[in-house]
């Protein structure tokens, strides 16, 4: 999928590598500086995982798939026995600040159906 109107770090890199080399040949009478701030990962407790995944209204096991863990993983997590990767953390973060992240990537497609007994 390919965004479009968006910052792309690789394309801003890039850029800027080639402006930097004309710039230091005197192609160049002047630069662009572009800075980029990556804040810091924050780190989720049990209590935190725990509401996020309510808030998605999954179970552990659903959630473990989701996040390509084991639902042990989870358990543990949530028990405070251990503590998510950095990796887990940032997509826990994803996850907090989108709750519907994986629905817009199709990464977990949810469909209601209603059965009926009066037809029996």
């Amino acid at each position: 999928m390919k965004m479009t109107n968006e910052f792309n770090l690789f394309d801003s890199i890039k850029t800027g590598m080639e402006e930097a080399i004309e710039f230091s040949k005197g192609e160049l009478k002047s630069a662009k500086v572009d800075r980029v701030t990556i804040l810091p990962i924050r780190r989720y407790g049990k209590e935190d995982i725990k509401t996020i995944r309510q808030n998605k209204g999954m179970s552990q096991r659903i959630f473990a798939q989701t996040l390509g863990v084991s639902k042990k993983t989870i358990e543990a997590w949530e028990a405070g026995t251990s503590n998510p990767s950095g990796t887990a953390n940032r997509l826990l973060e994803l996850l907090e600040l989108d709750n519907e992240i994986f629905e817009r990537y199709s990464i977990v497609e949810h469909q209601a159906t209603i059965t009926s007994t009066a037809s029996r």
